[in-house]
């Protein structure tokens, strides 16, 4: 992709999340409007996206590739959750949950599948899918104990398994090594809902941008977490992958998903364990506006 094509995407991808502020602002989607908005990538439109990625020519460098990625996504999350348990312990109680599962936890399902595929093509959703896993394995187990210390490890194992993402990953595999095609009508619905994945996403977020005033994300420590967040966590993963001779999609698809604002399930789950939701909130939204301009840094210097 050259720079004027990565240009037109971000301004396309803008665009769309300045139409999903508006109409949050206008009430045209409600806050139930919203969840349900949300629930329907989750559920429906990002696992037929993530399928229909899989269903390409599969040989030993795709599935090299795979490997690889899955193996720097690994030693990202643990060198996530490393920092996470380190850097925050002078936080006040009620933020450090919430530093602590947004350094884990990136909105890389949102906002880094479409972008990996604007940017990579079918390839790098592909590959983003399958950087995910670790990530979403993750973020529904130690990052939810940050909140909360109730969940057994059958229920953690449950919430893993059963999520709609993890489940069109494993399904898409089994399509790509078996190359078996979906009679027609199946494959045309498949590519129609997965290719509103962009567009739904990004409405979403700009749905989360509306709901918190801009003075309100004026926060030193969230500042500073942005810069950690969208600047020194890929740049680690830039210069690890140069020193180990790490390139072309592999290196791209990883440094870019690392380079996501917090998720946005941080102000979630705050909210549901009567942790900070607001802070949450500030730090979500101020990590993607920011990202804004990362991105679009981070995506010209990986093309």
């Amino acid at each position: 992709m050259g720079a004027s094509e990565l240009i037109s995407l971000q301004l396309r991808m803008f665009l769309i999340m300045l139409m999903g502020l508006i109409f949050r602002k206008k009430n045209i989607i409600s806050a139930e409007g919203k969840k349900n908005l949300t629930d329907l990538v989750i559920y429906l439109i990002l696992p037929c996206n993530i399928v229909k990625s899989f269903m390409i020519p599969f040989d030993s460098n795709t599935l090299k590739d795979f490997g690889l990625v899955l193996l720097i996504s690994v030693l990202i999350q643990i060198f996530c959750a490393i920092l996470a348990n380190l850097l925050y312990k002078k936080v006040s109680d009620s933020h450090r949950p919430v530093l602590k599962y947004a350094t884990v936890a990136s909105n890389s399902g949102f906002l880094g599948n479409p972008v990996a595929e604007g940017v990579f093509g079918s390839m790098g959703l592909a590959l983003a899918s399958v950087y995910l896993i670790p990530q979403r394995i993750v973020m529904w187990s130690a990052g939810v104990s940050y909140f909360t210390k109730g969940s057994s490890r059958k229920a953690i194992f449950k919430r893993v398994i059963t999520h709609p993402c993890i489940i069109a990953v494993f399904v898409g595999m089994l399509f790509m090594v078996t190359q078996v095609s979906l009679p027609g009508f199946l494959n045309a619905a498949l590519k129609d809902i997965g290719n509103c994945n962009t567009a739904m996403s990004m409405m979403v977020i700009g749905t989360i941008l509306a709901d918190v005033k801009p003075k309100e994300m004026l926060d030193k420590s969230i500042f500073v977490f942005s810069i950690l967040r969208l600047i020194l966590l890929p740049l680690t993963v830039f210069i690890g992958c140069k020193l180990c001779g790490v390139e072309g999609l592999v290196m791209g698809v990883s440094v870019l998903l690392t380079a996501m604002p917090a998720a946005s399930t941080t102000a979630i789950l705050a909210a549901k364990y009567d942790g900070d939701a607001i802070y949450a909130s500030k730090c979500v939204v101020l990590t993607t506006v920011l990202s804004l301009i990362a991105t679009p840094i981070w995506s010209m210097i990986l093309v």
